[in-house]
């Protein structure tokens, strides 16, 4: 009986129609039809109208502007390291010199005990031999005698010194390197995304870009002259005046003025001009000072926009700001209801 039966048939897929196989083409055809959208070389290209690449450009540089915080954020601990780093070589500098001193007073001991005709055969080691491993030896107080411990154990112990701030110096330069890369890294995505934001916009014609460029509600932008506000304390008055003083210059990511600004460098250097230190970043910003509800804003507070808390105006009252929207604009008034309310501050 077993000799009569139908051999078992092995199903066998076509390759595309194998799972595996399926994901994989899905996955193909989908990065396919991604490329040809974004760049330009198929029908999908075709479709797209000056208000769908508006969009586009909008969501990329809003990612463009939250990747430049980033981008602040590592520049400022960079600085830091490096301003760290250098202020421990200048210290490390200073400290050699003053064990130098120490070492020639411990020579000065032994050129008056030879003159005397006798020199400390501890001493004798300590200059002829190495002094760094000499002088760390816990027995040299004892060995030195009691008229010459206290030279001795200050060498010893600017040494110490010494040693401890070159070994901090080398972690510094460590910390130093990865800000620097986390720094090369940042930079890479806010460059990545306006080189597609830039792209999509070369897709409009001439009127297209300039009504892009110009958006209807921020005309009246570098034209307008401040008003006469009224201010929560001097000091914010100061930050308005200098942010209207700023209409015009022009949104470079990363500059905190005086000639270019990005947003939060914007912010800064208003509140720095009326003697308000605030910090580099729109997400650090948001927590100085004191929060305020949308329905007290006042001229001088910070306004800010986005679930990422990724872009900040100052408010001057109207219901209008001042801020540096983005690369290729420049700084202007517009309302504080075109982008999505994140939250205020009110620096002091």
């Amino acid at each position: 009986m077993a000799a009569h039966r139908k051999p078992k048939q092995t199903r066998r897929y076509p390759f595309a129609a194998r799972p595996a196989a399926r994901t994989a083409t899905s996955l193909v055809l989908a990065g396919a039809a991604t490329a040809t959208v974004f760049n330009g070389t198929g029908t999908a290209d075709t479709v797209l109208t000056p208000a769908q690449i508006k969009a586009r450009v909008d969501k990329l540089y809003q990612e463009a502007e939250a990747a430049t915080e980033e981008y602040n954020g590592a520049k400022e601990r960079t600085d830091g390291a490096r301003e760290e780093l250098d202020r421990l070589r200048d210290e490390s500098a200073r400290r050699a010199e003053r064990l130098n001193a120490g070492r020639d007073a411990l020579g000065s001991i032994a050129a008056a005990q030879y003159r005397a005709g006798a020199v400390d055969p501890v001493i004798r080691l300590a200059l002829e031999s190495d002094p760094d491993g000499f002088l760390e030896r816990a027995a040299i107080d004892r060995l030195v005698g009691d008229r010459h411990a206290a030279a001795a154990a200050d060498v010893r112990g600017r040494l110490a010194d010494l040693n401890r701030l070159r070994d901090l110096a080398g972690h510094r330069v460590g910390e130093l390197r990865s800000h620097q890369d986390e720094l090369a890294r940042r930079k890479a995505v806010v460059q990545r995304k306006l080189a597609a934001a830039e792209g999509m916009l070369k897709r409009l014609d001439t009127p297209q870009r300039a009504a892009y460029d110009a958006p209807g509600a921020d005309r009246l932008g570098a034209q307008s002259r401040p008003p006469a506000v009224t201010a929560t304390s001097s000091r914010a008055a100061r930050a308005v005046a200098y942010a209207y003083g700023a209409l015009g210059k022009p949104y470079v990511w990363g500059a905190t003025g005086p000639a270019s600004y990005d947003c939060s460098g914007l912010t800064r250097a208003a509140w720095r001009a009326a003697g308000v230190s605030l910090p580099r970043t729109t997400y650090t910003q948001i927590g100085a000072g004191r929060r305020v509800a949308r329905s007290e804003l006042a001229p001088g507070d910070l306004v800010f926009f986005y679930p990422g808390v990724s872009h900040v105006g100052l408010y001057v009252g109207g219901g209008r700001m001042i801020h540096a929207p983005r690369p290729g604009a420049q700084v202007r008034i517009a309302s504080v209801d075109e982008m999505p309310f994140a939250g205020a501050t009110r620096p002091a």
